[in-house]
């Protein structure tokens, strides 16, 4: 299929499956309201023993800043990896300890997912993370207290790029360019098995972004913390 069509139906289909670009309660962030070609990447579920390691040298290449929410466990078994994020410049987020969905928890169940990853990226950066992702985008009020007194912020996202579906790296570059705008939060994965289309998009989407004018900051800088 030509480019084109290809960028044309991706366009029609992101219409549908955005999500809604404002606050929807204090503290809880899905996209900013900017004049400014501002835009976040974000990157879930790492660190992966490989895909971490190819997606910060492409953020190396072309001197860009992200935010990565890592998982506790993942991040206790690649230390190393959370170190290179964190010694490059990127933020990074608590995305939970062992990546349940936080609604189905009770408040105690909640805290301690929290506690632990937050626990497990402090140990290795000696960082508090000042943001939550919760897995899946799935948060209630318990979520949103326990965040807010463990001083968080929870990041959502305006941009699903749905490589965690294996979606041709192509479509992926065509959905950005197609609905993009400053204040985005652009959701990648640096975990993706059996394999991703995330550092060849990438490798297409970020050089195009910046000739056209955008600057790639972390959440934390968009959102003015």
């Amino acid at each position: 299929m030509p480019l084109r069509i290809l960028c044309f139906f991706t366009a029609v289909s992101l219409l549908f499956t955005v999500s809604v670009f404002s606050c929807e309660k204090t503290g809880v962030y899905r996209h900013v309201c900017t004049d400014e070609k501002k835009i976040a990447l974000t990157f879930d579920d790492g660190p992966h023993y490989k895909y971490t390691e190819q997606i910060l040298d492409i953020l190396k290449k072309y001197g860009v800043k992200a935010t990565f929410f890592v998982i506790g466990v993942n991040a206790e078994k690649y230390p190393q990896k959370v170190k290179r994020i964190s010694d490059e410049g990127h933020e990074i987020g608590n995305h939970t300890y062992s990546h349940l969905n936080l609604r189905e928890l009770d408040e105690k169940e909640i805290r301690q997912e929290l506690i632990k990853g937050e626990r497990a990226i402090q140990k290795i950066t000696k960082k508090k993370p000042k943001l939550l992702r919760p897995p899946g985008g799935a948060y209630s009020d318990l979520v949103i207290k326990a965040s807010s007194e463990m001083g968080c912020d929870i990041i959502l996202w305006s941009q699903d790029t749905r490589d965690w579906a294996h979606t041709p790296a192509d479509k992926i570059v065509c959905g950005i360019m197609d609905n993009v705008k400053g204040g985005d939060i652009i959701l990648f994965h640096d975990f993706v098995c059996p394999d991703t289309p995330t550092p060849e998009a990438l490798e297409k989407i970020i050089p195009k972004l910046l000739k056209s004018g955008y600057e790639f900051v972390t959440v934390s800088e968009l959102i003015g913390e």
